[in-house]
């Protein structure tokens, strides 16, 4: 059975910057779209990123507004979410997720992933 396994989280102040990581194992890392989706307390989870298989095609939610890049290393079988000029209202579980790379046109919504990883807790303090 395969895992996805987040890194990189912890607690930053406002303006500073984070690097996630995914490490993917026991699939075809590279025949999957993969994302990022994040749930802050008493809210719903709500997409991040996706990047295409080969990295050609990226997507990014609203709020991001160019502070955040996803990136993929398929020799690495990872996915990276670089966040920068981080925000208090970053604060949220982040969640890498793998979906078939049929999926793409429905990639900002969670029921499109197959496979989750367990989180990865972000902090921005004000």
């Amino acid at each position: 059975q395969g895992q996805l396994v987040e890194s990189g989280g912890g607690l930053v102040q406002a303006g500073g910057s984070l690097r996630l990581s995914c490490a993917a194992s026991g699939r075809s890392f590279s025949m999957y779209i993969m994302g990022w989706f994040r749930q802050a307390p008493g809210k719903e989870r709500e997409f991040v990123a996706v990047i295409s298989r080969s990295g050609g095609n990226i997507d990014y939610g609203d709020f991001v507004k160019g502070r955040f890049t996803i990136s993929r290393d398929n020799a690495e079988n990872t996915v990276y979410l670089q966040m920068n000029s981080l925000k208090p209202e970053d604060t949220a579980v982040y969640y890498c997720a793998a979906a078939p790379y049929s999926n793409w046109g429905r990639r900002v919504e969670e029921y499109a992933y197959d496979y989750w990883g367990q989180g990865t807790q972000v902090t921005v303090s004000s």
